[in-house]
C-alpha cells in the first residue's frame, strides 16, 4: 500500500508539472521580449553596415515578425529541443548550456554539502542552548551572512587568501591551466579525477573551488541555520519530546533521533529553496571568479542583447526548479508517508 501510495503521489507531481513548464516556456519569451535592446542594432554596430544590412539581420533573428508568429516558431523550436544559436559564440545555446551546466552546479552542490555540514550543527546547538553565547554566534553570523552580497564576499576573500595571503591559486577557472581537465564521466571535476585517480588534478579542482564554494555557503547558510533552529526549537517543546526526556534517555539521543528526525521535512524544503535560488545567485559569483558555468555565460550574452542564451538560461534554470521542486515533494514524502496519501 505503501509502494502504490508514493508512486501515485510521483505521478501526480509530475502531471501537475507540465502546466507549470508550459508557464516558464511562455514568460520566457515574454520576458527576454522586454529586456532593452535590440540585438540586430548590437551585431550591426559597424560603421560600414547600411540600414538594409540592419533590417537584414532583424529577418535572420526572426524580429521582423509579429509577436505571436515569433511565440509559435519558439514552442515549435523548443519541442524539437533547438533554444537558438548564440549569436556571440556562433555555437547553438544548447550545446553552449550542456557544457557550462556541470560547472554551475558542482559550484552549487558543493557550496550546499559545505553550508549544511556548518549550519545544521549550529541550528541543533542553538536550539538546545537557547540564549547561550553559541546561539548568539550563530544569530550573528546568519545576520552577516545575509547582509553580505556574494560578490564582496568573494572579492575579500580574493584580496585576503590570493593578494595577502598567496594560499589560493589564481580565481580564474575550474583547475590550473598547465594540469589540464580530467577525462569527462559526470562533468564535475572533482569526480573525474577521482575517477581517473588523478590526485593532482582533484587537488587542482578542489583549490580552484574553495573560494568560490564558500562564498556561496556563506551566503545561504543563514536560511538553513535559521530554520533548523526554529524547528528544533518546536521539536523540542512538543509533548513527544517532553515524555522521551522524562524516559531518562541522553540529551544527544533526544536531539538527533527525535527532534532532528522530526524537524527534517522544514529543513529539506529549505535546502531545495535555498539550491533553486543559488543557481540564480552564482552569476555573480561565477563573474568574480572568472567560473566558467551558465551563470557568466549568461551575463555576458545579456550586455550584448543575445535574446537566445538568456532565453536558454531561464528555459534550464526552470526545468532544473520544477525538478528540484518533484524532488523536494517525494523526500518529503519518505520522511513523512502521510504526505504521500494529501
Amino acid at each position: 500500500m505503501y509502494a502504490y501510495n508514493m508512486l501515485w503521489f510521483i505521478v501526480r507531481r509530475m502531471v501537475a508539472a507540465i502546466p507549470v513548464l508550459f508557464g516558464v516556456v511562455i514568460c520566457t519569451f515574454v520576458l527576454v521580449r522586454l529586456l532593452p535592446g535590440d540585438p540586430a542594432a548590437f551585431f550591426a554596430s559597424s560603421p560600414n553596415m547600411t540600414p538594409e544590412d540592419v533590417e537584414q539581420i532583424r529577418r535572420q533573428l526572426g524580429l521582423d515578425r509579429s509577436i505571436l508568429e515569433q511565440l509559435g516558431i519558439f514552442l515549435k523550436d523548443i519541442a524539437y529541443g533547438n533554444i537558438g544559436t548564440s549569436m556571440l559564440t556562433g555555437r547553438p545555446v544548447l550545446h553552449d548550456m550542456m557544457e557550462r551546466l556541470p560547472a554551475t552546479m558542482e559550484l552549487s552542490v558543493v557550496a550546499l554539502l559545505l553550508a549544511l555540514l556548518i549550519a545544521v550543527p549550529l541550528g541543533v546547538l542553538s536550539a538546545a542552548w537557547s540564549g547561550s553565547m553559541i546561539d548568539h554566534a550563530s544569530r550573528i553570523l546568519s545576520v552577516i551572512g545575509v547582509s553580505l552580497p556574494p560578490f564582496v564576499t568573494g572579492v575579500v576573500l580574493i584580496f585576503v587568501f590570493y593578494y595577502l595571503l598567496p594560499w589560493s591559486p589564481d580565481p580564474i577557472g575550474r583547475i590550473d591551466f598547465f594540469v589540464g581537465s580530467p577525462p569527462t564521466v559526470t562533468g564535475f571535476f572533482l569526480l573525474d579525477s577521482l575517477i581517473a585517480g588523478n590526485w593532482t588534478q582533484f587537488r587542482s579542482s578542489a583549490a580552484q573551488l574553495a573560494l568560490p564554494s564558500i562564498t556561496m555557503a556563506f551566503f545561504v547558510l543563514a536560511p538553513i541555520m535559521r530554520m533548523t533552529r526554529g524547528a528544533m526549537l518546536a521539536a523540542l517543546q512538543s509533548d513527544y519530546v517532553r515524555t522521551v526526556q522524562a524516559s531518562g534517555l541522553g540529551p544527544w539521543k533526544v536531539y538527533v533521533t527525535y527532534a532532528l528526525r522530526n524537524s527534517l521535512t522544514p529543513m529539506i524544503t529549505t535546502t531545495g529553496v535555498v539550491f533553486s535560488f543559488m543557481l540564480g545567485a552564482n552569476i555573480l559569483v561565477e563573474k568574480v571568479f572568472a567560473w566558467p558555468g551558465i551563470g557568466s555565460y549568461t551575463l555576458e550574452a545579456m550586455t550584448v542583447s543575445d535574446y537566445a542564451p538568456v532565453q536558454g538560461f531561464i528555459l534550464v534554470a526552470g526545468f532544473i526548479y520544477i525538478v528540484l521542486n518533484m524532488l523536494i515533494d517525494i523526500a518529503c514524502a519518505i520522511v513523512d508517508p502521510r504526505m504521500a496519501i494529501s
